[in-house]
């Protein structure tokens, strides 16, 4: 007697259809061709597509998302395991290269056990090209976006798991590389309860966030808001800076300079968050993607005043909390450089802080080597950069977000190789001459403009956010249009000249 229901219908397209737009989906499989597989792998298979509803463990195609076009990379679990066979990598390789050629943002959603123990090593190796297309598809300027999904493990997540530029879980979700069941069966003991879970690993800045499927499309959409203004960048010209009409600000009323470093150290000035909280779209993310968060240091992709970009800066709040930023506070803000160089996003970098951790913990981070690197990279990247001195600038810290090709500050806003207590200290072993040192070494926001620090002074009254957010969209507009990173690298040579370095 012959079963004449119809099969299932694959969990994987239940999900997508889920976070897509209304018949949205349109799949890009074509059938699949099995290896020799011997009668038992065949049963296996045979089994595999009838209860899943499936042809392969992975499911490809493409749909909208808030009405932007992607591609998507689905797992189905249901059918062996997600687990990656040939055919399954086949079926991958061809879809990351075909969204590569129409110049689709992508969005996988693995949920794999790994690479198929039927198939062995031929299979395994073919983790290789999967991620090959992927860093192809990155290089081109073109946005990965990863959701793993439960379970993730083994050489899916070594390979096109973890290659997102944002990457989120879902709730409870296991990821890890070895699963439980083998570690316990390889090693004769439970690996520790929770560790691979979703959410300690959020902990540790390894994903971004953990969203249930509603949160998820909400995300999606936002990503791919702020994404969609990237274009700015190919309008840029190839000579130098444009005559700007928007005030430099060298009007703006003196202050006392040491009024001004009180004045910034306030509870209650606004930063980062604050100013994050009025721009049109924001999308947290979360440490370095690879175990470490530090959240004195903030990293986002966001649209402010229509001007989007990415935004790596220090959270004076934060620090307040929890302490000044650190070596991964450091790698935080180089992962946002490479963000936004792979996206072809603007960066725009904000400078508030007190200092950098001063602890054997941070000598042993290499704190020192994470200063150069970011002052290095950050004077390298291919995209423009604005930096925003908004409060405390003071020392390594603060130099590691300062190579920019347009720079602003706040009225009060100070720049110093350390805080001007610090100086004190060095020269007359006691902070009591701070207020002296900080005029005599110019630290203020109209020094720094009249050295060619910066090249615009935002007043503070009656509303600094208020005041800051059109001149933030306008010096990101201004930078977008400069030779990068030449117009940067000139900057500060120039700089170095004048002050006579």
């Amino acid at each position: 007697m012959t079963d004449d229901r119809p099969p299932p219908r694959p969990a994987a397209l239940t999900f997508a259809e889920r976070l897509l737009d209304p018949g949205s989906f349109r799949s890009w499989d074509t059938p699949v061709t099995d290896p020799d597989p011997g009668p038992d792998y065949a049963a296996d298979l045979a089994r595999a597509r009838a209860r899943s509803g499936a042809d392969e463990a992975a499911l490809t195609g493409e749909g909208r998302i808030g009405g932007h076009r992607v591609a998507l990379l689905l797992s189905e679990f249901g059918f062996l395991g997600g687990s990656i066979g040939t055919a399954t990598a086949a079926r991958l390789l061809h879809a990351v290269e075909r969204a590569t050629a129409e110049r689709l943002p992508l969005l996988g959603f693995p949920a794999s056990g790994g690479t198929r123990m039927q198939e062995g090593t031929p299979a395994f190796v073919r983790m290789i090209a999967i991620a090959n297309a992927v860093t192809a598809h990155k290089a081109a300027g073109l946005p990965y976006l990863v959701h793993l999904r439960h379970p993730t493990t083994g050489g899916v997540l070594a390979s096109w798991g973890s290659l997102g530029q944002l990457t989120t879980a879902e709730p409870g979700a296991l990821v890890g590389f070895l699963g439980p069941r083998v570690h316990q069966a390889l090693y004769g003991e439970p690996f520790p309860e929770g560790v691979q879970r979703a959410e300690h690993l959020a902990r540790f800045g390894t994903v971004d966030a953990v969203l249930p499927d509603a949160e998820l499309r909400e995300r999606l959409v936002a990503v791919l808001e702020v994404l969609a203004a990237s274009e700015v960048l190919t309008a840029r010209g190839t000579s130098g800076p444009p005559t700007s009409d928007a005030p430099s600000g060298a009007d703006v009323g003196g202050v006392d300079v040491w009024e001004s470093v009180r004045i910034t150290r306030r509870p209650d000035r606004p930063g980062l968050a604050e100013l994050l909280a009025l721009a049109d779209r924001v999308v947290p993310l979360s440490g370095t993607g690879a175990g470490e968060r530090d959240d004195a240091m903030r990293l986002a992709l966001a649209r402010i005043a229509g001007a989007s970009c990415v935004v790596v800066g220090h959270d004076r709040a934060a620090a307040a909390l929890h302490g000044p930023v650190g070596p991964g506070g450091l790698r935080t803000a180089r992962r946002g450089m490479r963000l936004a160089a792979e996206l072809r996003l603007p960066l725009l970098t904000v400078i508030d802080t007190h200092g950098a951790e001063l602890s054997p913990a941070a000598e042993e981070g290499a704190l020192a080597g994470e200063i150069a690197r970011c002052v290095a990279e950050l004077s390298a990247l291919p995209v423009p950069v604005v930096s925003l001195l908004l409060g405390e600038g003071a020392g390594g810290a603060a130099l590691a977000l300062l190579p920019a090709d347009r720079a602003l500050a706040a009225q009060h806003a100070w720049l110093s190789p350390l805080p001007p207590e610090g100086a004190s200290v060095i020269l007359h072993r006691t902070p009591d001459h701070a207020p002296r040192l900080a005029a005599q070494q110019r630290i203020g926001a109209r020094e720094l403009l009249r050295e060619g620090v910066v090249d615009r002074l935002v007043p503070e009254s009656p509303d600094l956010l208020a005041q800051l957010l059109p001149a933030l969209a306008a010096e990101l507009a201004h930078a977008a249009r400069l030779v990068v990173p030449a117009a940067r690298i000139d900057r500060f040579r120039s700089l170095g000249s004048r002050l006579g370095g």
